[in-house]
């Protein structure tokens, strides 16, 4: 499918999806964010993506929502935009591929929200900045809270909130928002890489990983263990864990078959 405001490509089983707004510093939109969700829907639809990347054209990986779609709006327009923004996170979290930010730039308000969304982030040592800066512009960054508080607890994104301050890639990685910095010119390189190593692994198996951790994310810890339970029990039924565990005993490559 054709979409006006991203692009998406495959490679290898890996989803390359690219914020493709670069004039607009890839402000997200309704538009934008219904041809997210779409792309990331049929890609999970379907069985050959086991991974996805997400990064931006142009100088901003992204600069959040854009502000035309939301100054002079009614609270019913703007109440749909964010309708529009949870459900795009609400398919990221549900598709079961494993999602990775590629951030090459600024990463600010629902840009950072959009990051801290993504099950992994890589950033650029150099280039990469991170905030929740919409006190800079009198408006609280509401839902870039619940993914960012979810990644750097209390204080941290209480600090983020009040100071509207961009932080660098070490600063990100030290407060735990993301996984990984690399060299500027070596971003997309070692992006792939993790991507291609999280790629061998079965797609089901991704998928169950992917499902299980945000499922017991917000248990107590002992309806955790009994979901865990259960879903250990299921996925030993699997035929991907059934094909793992014979090529373990008979000391061979495991054969997942193509889903």
């Amino acid at each position: 499918m054709a979409y006006k405001f991203i692009t998406s490509e495959v490679k290898e089983r890996i989803g390359i999806l690219t914020l493709n707004r670069p004039d607009k510093m890839n402000g997200l939109g309704k538009e934008m964010e219904d041809e997210i969700t779409d792309c990331l829907q049929a890609w999970a639809d379907g069985s050959e993506i086991k991974v996805v990347i997400i990064k931006g054209n142009g100088k901003v990986f992204c600069s959040g929502h854009d502000r035309t779609e939301v100054l002079h709006g009614t609270p019913s327009s703007i109440r749909t935009l964010f309708q529009t923004s949870y459900q795009m996170m609400s398919v990221m979290r549900q598709v079961p591929m494993p999602i990775i930010a590629q951030v090459h730039g600024i990463a600010m308000a629902g840009g950072c929200h959009l990051a801290a969304a993504c099950d992994l982030v890589v950033a650029a040592e150099q280039g990469a900045r991170f905030g929740m800066t919409g006190l800079k512009i009198g408006y609280n960054c509401s839902t870039p809270t619940v993914a960012v508080s979810r990644a750097v607890g209390q204080k941290k994104c209480l600090e983020m909130l009040f100071t509207g301050r961009l932080y660098s890639a070490a600063e990100a990685l030290d407060m735990g928002l993301i996984n990984q910095v690399a060299p500027d010119d070596k971003l997309a390189e070692e992006t792939w890489a993790l991507a291609l190593e999280i790629a061998q692994g079965s797609r089901v198996v991704l998928g169950v990983s992917k499902q299980v951790y945000y499922g017991q994310i917000d248990m107590t810890e002992d309806q955790a263990y009994h979901y865990a339970k259960e879903m250990m029990a299921i996925g030993a039924l699997l035929p991907d864990a059934v094909e793992g565990f014979t090529a373990s005993i008979e000391k061979r490559t495991p054969e997942f078959p193509e889903e």
